[in-house]
Formats: structure tokens, sequence, C-alpha cells
């Protein structure tokens, strides 16, 4: 049996603590897509820490933790990671494993990532230049080093091989990087991963699930920055919805139960695109200072606004959303008023659906106001001790997406979740 837990808006909807929260109750925990561009905060023990590719179960020492074949792998990253880690008593040569057909990303594709952001002058798509859409593009075009590769003797000129394709793209894009550094700490990151469990990642899962073992399949990003279904082009490179855990860890659809949808009680967006909710005003900024938006990774301020409950609809619907978490509730804690976008006016016409190309028409979002419970709810442990504003609050998303708000999330500790059902 395999759950899914995948972010809904655009990424950074509190995945990591959420997954966290919910692997005692499963035997693995597995990242299905994306790469280091992601950010999933963790607090272990009271103390802050970032994941950014090991799955976010890895805290749980009695858990397997897999690394799939839908991840682009930074060796650099995952070293680093792997040294934070273990800084928390965690053995990660013990429980976490790497699938052998996982794709790698190499010094040359963030140096590509970083010319083709510049070569967009105006236009740039917000990469957080970590070489993830390099990667991907690899992927595609049949070119990429997996990790499988690294047992192999002839690495080292596969390497090069690919090094030198890649130099010409950057010659043609009049792009000079010096990454003799990048390189000589790639290849020594390389050596560590080559000791780590190295595994045919789809057998691997299939025989856990085989067994009656319980697995939690991880997303990073979020569904509205699916490479299909999200605000393109300004979306990631991978498949971010439900549907990418099939091709990213080799598992059959009818395998997976429920699908765990977690939205932020408000929205955030960081980088360029589409955000039909923004609020670039006090209130923008209120909601940033209060959150603490800014990225995980990139560290860049997250743009704000009030929940769009018409991409939400959207996003539960491709991916088959069977419960939801909120997070960050306790954000509005001070606001008299909430906002929550039910419908958009689309070139001034009412719309319920998300438009195909959201950068070629005006959009509008038509807001419904609703009052605030202005109780702090951080010591909050039970869903009857909620204050009855926030209980309807939560009853209109409830109503209005037809999906059940089944936890909250009241604060950045482990600890701090409601069941609200």
């Amino acid at each position: 049996m395999v759950d899914v837990i995948l972010g809904l808006q655009w990424g950074d909807e509190g995945k990591g603590k959420i997954v966290d929260y919910f692997a005692p109750q499963y035997d693995v925990v597995a990242r299905f897509q994306g790469g280091p561009n992601a950010g999933h905060t963790l607090y272990v023990g009271g103390k802050k820490t970032v994941l950014h590719q090991i799955p976010s179960g890895i805290f749980h020492e009695d858990k397997v933790n897999l690394i799939g074949n839908g991840v682009v792998l930074d060796p650099v990253t995952l070293k680093r990671e792997c040294d934070t880690v273990k800084s928390f008593g965690v053995d990660v040569k013990k429980n976490l494993f790497i699938a052998e057909r996982t794709n790698l990303i190499l010094p040359t594709h963030r140096a590509l990532d970083k010319a083709a952001e510049l070569a967009k002058g105006n236009e740039k798509i917000g990469s957080t230049l970590k070489g993830i859409g390099p990667a991907y593009m690899d992927k595609t075009g049949r070119n990429a080093l997996r990790v499988g590769d690294l047992l192999d003797k002839n690495f080292t000129t596969q390497y090069i091989k690919l090094r030198l394709k890649h130099q010409k793209l950057l010659d043609s894009l009049n792009f000079s990087e010096d990454i003799t550094a990048w390189e000589e700490e790639f290849f020594e990151c390389i050596e560590f991963l080559r000791q780590l469990n190295i595994v045919n990642g789809e057998y691997f899962i299939n025989d856990k699930i085989s067994k009656g073992n319980k697995i939690l399949a991880e997303g990073a990003q979020g569904s509205m920055l699916d490479v299909d279904f999200g605000t393109f082009p300004f979306v990631t490179s991978s498949s971010t919805i439900s549907a990418g855990v099939c091709t990213g860890l080799g598992i059959a659809p009818q395998k997976i139960k429920e699908v765990i949808g977690i939205t932020k009680a408000y929205c955030t967006r960081v980088g360029s695109g589409p955000f039909p909710t923004e609020l670039n005003d006090e209130m923008g900024e209120l909601l940033r200072k209060i959150g603490n938006e800014f990225g995980a990774t990139t560290g860049r301020p997250r743009r704000c606004g009030w929940i769009d409950l018409v991409a939400l609809r959207f996003a539960c619907m491709i991916n088959g959303v069977t419960q939801l978490v909120m997070t960050k509730t306790d954000v509005l804690d001070s606001f008299a008023e909430l906002q929550a976008c039910d419908q958009y006016l689309v070139n001034g016409k009412p719309e319920n659906c998300v438009p195909f190309q959201m950068t070629r028409v005006a959009i509008d979002p038509v807001n419904k106001k609703i009052p605030g419970w202005q109780t702090d709810i951080t010591s909050l442990k039970s869903h009857n001790e909620l204050p009855e504003k926030l209980k309807s609050y939560i009853s209109y998303i409830n109503s209005a997406l037809g999906v059940p708000v089944k936890y909250i999330s009241n604060g950045p500790d482990r600890e701090q979740i409601i069941e609200t059902i």
C-alpha cells in the first residue's frame, strides 16, 4: 500500500514537517521527483534543519528512506545533507537507499542553468540555479549519467564525453564560468555516494509492497509547478503530481491509496510567474513577516496572498486528493478579516477553471470575506479547543473543495498538528 503526500500550491506548503509527522505510521518514505531546488524544513529536538534531497523520514531511525529514480541528484548537496543528518546521530548508511536509475546533476548542469537564465533577460523563470532543468533535459534527451553509472569503470570517460557536449552549449550561449572548484568537490562527493546503498529502486520498493510494508511517497515543489499542469512556463522540470509517483518510483497506479494534499491557510509563491491572489500591499507584507516567508533553499522573499480555491480545486482534481492538511493556520491568528478566492474574472468574465495560459489573460480574483478568529491557537491540542470562526473557515474550505481538511498545523514544531475530523 502506498500513500502520497504532495503540495497543492506553488511549493513551500510545509511538506517536510507533515511527512515527518506521518512517518511513524509507515515503513518506507520515498522521494519520487525534484532535486535540491526543494527545501523541506523540519524541527528536530527544537532545532531547525532543511532537507533538499533526502526523504523527510530520515530522522526516524527505524524507517527506510529511498531516493527514487524520478529525482535528479546533486552529490555535493547530498554529502552536505548527510553530514547534517549525521550530526543528529542518524546513520545514513543504515537507512538511506538510492535508486540506481536516479539521474545525476553535474557541475556543467549548474553552469547551463545559469547561462540559460541570464539569456532570458527580463523573462527569467526564477530558477534556483541548481542545475535542475538541464539535468532533466539530459534525461529526456537520453544523455544523462545515472547513479548506477558510478559503479561502471568507464564512468569518468562518460563524464568527460557529456561535459564536452555541455561545453559546446555554453560556448553557443557565449557563457564562461570556471567550474574547476565545482568539479573537484563533485568528484570528492562521488566517492562518498559510491559508499551509500545503491539499489534497483523499482524492485526494492515493490518487494517492500509485496511484503505488506506501508510506503509514504513524498513529493517536492507543488502541483501548480508541475511541468504539464502548472503555470507554464513558470514551472519546475518534473511531474510534481500524484501521477509522478508511478514513474518516479516504478510502482503501479493501483498500489496508491490515500493522496494527502498540503495547502497553506493562505498562499505563497517564490520566483516569477502568475499568482492571481497576490497581495502587493501592507497585508501581503504582514503575511510575509508573520509567516517568515522566505525560501528554504534560496532565502528569497516569498510572494504572499489569500488562499486560491480555484487553483486548489484544480490541484485536488488532477491529483485525486482524498484528504487535506492545512499548514500555517496560526499565521492568520491576528487577522480580523480573511479572504478566499472562490472564482476568477478572466478578461472580465466569471471563470471557475484555471486558464490554459495564465500569462495571456487578465485574471482578477473574486474574493469572499471571512471573519478571522483573532485567537492564539499555537498551544491548542484538539479540534474541540479551536475557535468557532476557525472551524467555520475550515468548513468553508471543505465545502468549496469537496475534500476534507483532516489536519491543521498550528505552529512549526512536530507536535503542533491538530486532527479536525
